[in-house]
């Protein structure tokens, strides 16, 4: 989908169309808001002038998406807000109605699946659809589907989406990005040295910042450079099965199936904090927030019966860099107490001098309720001969 939150935030503002505008910031009043200063009148008829400016926003928030007109002055997911004002101050600033986000979300996957019922979920807007046993998916090389789809799609949401076509899902994952906004293009096998090979390395999908800079020390920037390079050679620098993936995907191979069912790895909690924390002075604020992120952990465990073996903790410092750490736990839960107190064994493996700007819990190695060893989901069961539950074997955390 094309600039997703934005694009559905235009829905609910269309005078705003065409004009730089960020979605992110705080939580969502600014409707209440704009109606109480602009009497009651229609949300489509208030003045543009009304709109908040990026100029003034003063935070700690991220961009959540933009829509083109502001990506053009280099303004982009993941950004600060306060970084993003310095490259584009004109900018309207709107936050993200989730609720209506995931209301368009459903609405344009089951359109699609109307049409093309073999799809694999990759998020709240983005899917990869197998055209293969579509009747008529094949003419003009899939052109002729994709733009149905476009059509249904925006019949149905007045959104609009690009779509990329090739032979698997590494190319039209790159071609759907070729073409934007509201875009088809179609890549063939053939098109590998003219449209694939010129492009960023990072352009791939699972090449990474970290992964990326390694290759450009190795003298490899672009996908045709590393297609030149022996297998050997990258599985040298990067491991066996890691290198071979690199040299398979700079050919543009990938066997990967559309997965139409898959199970979560992981499911997390974050926060963003309105200002840096210290970690012995604000201790009581980061212990409530720490054990409510613990809680709503749990509380998504229990709402999708799932359980986890694995508790991590995500640190942001005040100077951006990141710290994780896991700790496997004895038995399997999706007890907020449970989970406060290993993610509390977490934290005293990582520095805490330094203050903090973010604060994240996760919990991993999922399975779901009922499909676990009996001794694994009955703590009591596994007292009697087996491993003790985590509760008698963790000491209550001294930190935050």
């Amino acid at each position: 989908m094309d600039a997703f939150f934005a694009s559905v935030e235009l829905l609910r503002y269309p005078q705003l169309r065409g004009l730089p505008v960020v979605i992110g910031g705080g939580r969502r009043k600014v409707d209440d808001d704009l109606l109480a200063r602009h009497g009651e009148r229609e949300l489509r008829l208030i003045p543009v002038e009304a709109f908040p400016l990026l100029k003034d926003y003063v935070g700690r928030g991220v961009i959540t998406t933009a829509t083109y007109e502001a990506r053009q002055f280099g303004v982009g997911s993941a950004m600060g807000m306060m970084k993003a004002a310095r490259l584009c101050p004109q900018a309207l600033v709107l936050p993200a109605d989730f609720d209506e986000i995931r209301r368009f979300s459903r609405l344009f996957k089951s359109t699609i699946a109307e049409i093309a019922p073999i799809i694999q979920d990759r998020g709240i807007d983005e899917v990869y659809i197998d055209f293969t046993d579509v009747p008529g998916g094949q003419r003009e090389g899939g052109k002729v589907l994709a733009r149905l789809i476009q059509k249904a799609i925006f019949e149905k949401t007045r959104l609009t989406c690009s779509i990329g076509v090739a032979p698997n899902k590494l190319l039209a994952k790159m071609a759907s990005e070729f073409n934007k906004p509201n875009g088809i293009s179609i890549i063939h096998e053939a098109d590998l040295p003219s449209r694939i090979w010129p492009l960023h390395v990072r352009k791939i999908n699972g090449i990474g910042p970290k992964a990326g800079e390694k290759l450009a020390g190795l003298g490899i920037q672009t996908i045709g450079e590393l297609a030149t390079r022996a297998p050997a050679f990258l599985m040298q620098h990067f491991g066996k099965a890691t290198g071979a993936w690199m040299h398979a995907v700079a050919w543009g191979r990938d066997e990967s199936p559309v997965v139409t069912q898959s199970e979560p790895v992981s499911m997390s909690r974050e926060t963003t904090f309105e200002r840096d924390l210290h970690a012995v002075r604000d201790k009581a604020e980061l212990g409530a927030i720490f054990t409510r992120l613990c809680a709503q952990v749990a509380a998504d465990l229990q709402r999708k019966g799932y359980v986890a073996k694995t508790i991590g903790i995500k640190l942001r410092y005040d100077d951006f860099k990141i710290a994780t750490r896991d700790q496997t736990a004895p038995t399997y839960t999706a007890d907020a107490q449970a989970i406060r107190k290993i993610a509390g064994l977490c934290l005293k493996r990582v520095p805490l001098d330094k203050r903090l700007r973010l604060l994240g819990v996760r919990a991993g190695a999922l399975a779901k309720v009922g499909e676990v060893p009996v001794y694994e989901s009955n703590p009591a069961s596994a007292h009697r001969g087996r491993a003790p539950p985590a509760t008698e074997l963790i000491a209550t955390p001294q930190l935050f």
